[in-house]
């Protein structure tokens, strides 16, 4: 049975223990976790991830209908779930589950994905998919936020907040809160705030730069240094941002190297690699041995002393870098 993310309050009446919610959107994915599943919830949270599930799955069904010494009611959350966990679910059917509710948390899935249609055919279950936030929802996330917190913005500021959102509402909150906090030593917020401190759309070209340029995305880095008009200033975020993911590229590709599965190396990667982060991650291993990612980092340190000592040019030094492997 599907119900749409703007219908959750038939939650309350739907009788169903588990929930599929998939899509690319995990801000709504959060809020609706913490309004409708954790609000008011007096019992056991137990998180796991479908790996951890399927690889002892007897194990956890034992423990999942064993009574608890402590409370009543647990909620069972599983991330990162994909096909393979149809066959829990099936299991899970058959048996009489009161005092549980269980979420599946799916990245996208396919209109001929199995795990879809189950969900959505069968009424003991509920799926919600979960798409980007469109202009429309994103500024009722703003108008909801001042309203609880007794704010006023301009429509403009309002515009440049959602802009600079990039469709995530996590991104969204993270600028609300950063606003809050100021007001307390403000009593107007200006344009001129907003744009001091939403800094997302240099963070996010830096990022994307440094991603690509990791995965040897020649083209698409020219593109961005291109686009952007990055400062001197901006040199050094954009090299030690580098040199921060070429150090996490150097820890997986030494995985890597003692035999592992590359997909298992990011899976269970810690600190944990953000989904929508996997694909390209993925490739900048597949890119580079061990033994260049270290050059590469000597390379990059170099670098970083070259641009302290000179200081002018620094971002002409660093795109000469970046064009050249």
């Amino acid at each position: 049975m599907i119900i749409k993310s703007f219908e959750l309050d038939k939650l309350e009446f739907s009788g169903s223990k588990i929930h599929l919610i998939y899509g690319n959107n995990e801000g709504i994915k959060e809020d609706i976790i913490k309004n409708f599943y954790l609000k008011n919830f007096d019992g056991e949270v137990l998180k796991y991830d479908e790996l951890e599930i399927l690889s002892r799955k007897e194990e956890f069904m034992s423990e999942l209908f064993s009574k608890s010494l402590f409370k009543n009611n647990r909620l069972i959350i599983i991330s990162r779930a994909t096909e393979k966990v149809i066959d829990l679910v099936a299991e899970l059917l058959k048996k009489e589950i009161i005092e549980i509710k269980i979420i599946i948390q799916c990245q996208n899935l396919e209109k001929k994905s199995k795990l879809r249609s189950l969900f959505e055919k069968d009424h003991q279950l509920i799926c919600t998919p979960v798409y980007e936030d469109d202009f429309r929802s994103l500024t009722l996330i703003i108008q909801n936020f001042l309203k609880e917190n007794k704010l006023n913005l301009s429509q403009e500021m309002k515009n440049i907040l959602i802009e600079r959102s990039k469709g995530d509402r996590i991104n969204l909150k993270n600028e609300l809160w950063k606003l809050k906090n100021l007001s307390i030593s403000k009593n107007k917020l200006r344009a001129e705030d907003v744009l001091k401190l939403s800094n997302l759309v240099e963070n996010y070209s830096v990022f994307e730069l440094s991603d690509n340029y990791l995965a040897k995305n020649s083209k698409k880095v020219s593109n961005i240094l291109n686009e952007n008009n990055y400062t001197d200033e901006d040199c050094i975020l954009i090299i030690r941002t580098i040199l921060n993911k070429s150090k996490r590229l150097l820890k997986i590709r030494t995985e890597i190297d003692n035999n592992l599965n590359i997909d298992q190396v990011i899976s269970n990667f810690k600190p944990p690699i953000f989904w929508k982060e996997k694909n390209i991650v993925k490739k900048q291993a597949q890119s580079w041995s061990t033994d260049e990612v270290k050059k590469m980092i000597l390379k990059i340190n170099d670098l970083e002393m070259s641009v302290k000592k000179n200081g002018v040019n620094s971002m002409l030094f660093a795109s000469n870098f970046l064009s050249n492997y």
